[in-house]
C-alpha cells in the first residue's frame, strides 16, 4: 500500500523550493536584511548557484535583488532562516539589479558576483 503522508515540503535534510522562497535572511548580529526571492539552478547539475536576496525599499516595494552565491548561506533552526556574515554595508555595495533589469547570469557576472564575495567561480 503507498504511503499517502510523504512529506513533500520538508524532510530533515532536503527542503521544497516553494519553502525556500520567502525565508528570512540575517546577518551575524542577528539583524534582518531581507528574504529569499528566488534561487537559481544549474540546469546539468541541479546545484544552487544563487540565492537572490530580496533587500530595501519599503514592504518589497523598491526593492532590489542581490545574487548571493548558495554557499554563503548557512541555515539557521533557532532563526528559522538563512544567516550571512555580511554586514549591511558591504551588501549595499554587492552586484544587484532592479526588478526590470535582471542580469544574464552567465560567466562573467558570476565571476564578478562570486569575486565581490571572495569566492572563485566554480561553474
Amino acid at each position: 500500500m503507498a504511503q499517502t503522508d510523504i512529506a513533500t515540503d520538508e524532510t530533515n535534510r532536503l527542503i521544497a523550493s516553494n519553502k525556500v522562497e520567502g525565508t528570512t535572511v540575517y546577518n551575524a548580529q542577528r539583524e534582518k536584511l531581507g528574504s529569499i526571492y528566488n534561487f537559481m539552478v544549474e540546469k546539468r547539475t541541479g546545484k544552487v548557484e544563487y540565492a537572490v536576496l530580496q533587500f530595501g525599499g519599503l514592504f518589497g516595494l523598491g526593492s532590489d535583488y542581490y545574487p548571493l552565491p548558495w554557499d554563503v548561506l548557512t541555515y539557521d533552526t533557532d532563526q528559522g532562516g538563512y544567516v550571512v556574515n555580511l554586514d549591511k554595508s558591504v551588501l549595499e555595495k554587492a552586484p544587484r539589479y532592479a526588478n526590470d533589469s535582471e542580469p544574464a547570469y552567465d560567466r562573467a557576472y558570476g565571476r564578478e558576483v562570486y569575486g565581490y564575495y571572495g569566492l572563485n567561480y566554480p561553474f
